[in-house]
């Protein structure tokens, strides 16, 4: 028997099962810190012109909702932190 056939035998069916296929992409990751990275870029690109005026709507609504956002999770967190003193 070949290495490779005593290593997949090896294996205990339920983790051969949950084991990504080969080739697939990992889910997508995209966490707070990433969003609030967004809204500091969005921030720097619109004080140096990068939107032409047509597209500062677009741009304001969604940092708008962004930071909306932000600051709803940021909330969120404080409160489910327990206090210090406890």
């Amino acid at each position: 028997m070949t290495e490779e056939a005593k290593t997949k035998e090896a294996v205990p069916a339920n983790e051969a099962t949950t084991a990504p296929a080969e080739g697939a992409q990992p889910a997508p990751d995209l966490t707070i810190t990433d969003l609030t990275a967004l809204k500091q870029i969005i921030d720097v690109a619109s004080s140096r012109g990068a939107f032409k005026p047509n597209e500062m709507t677009t741009v304001g609504q969604t940092y708008s909702k962004l930071e909306a956002f932000l600051t709803a999770v940021s909330a969120a967190q404080q409160k489910a932190e327990p206090p210090k003193g406890e």
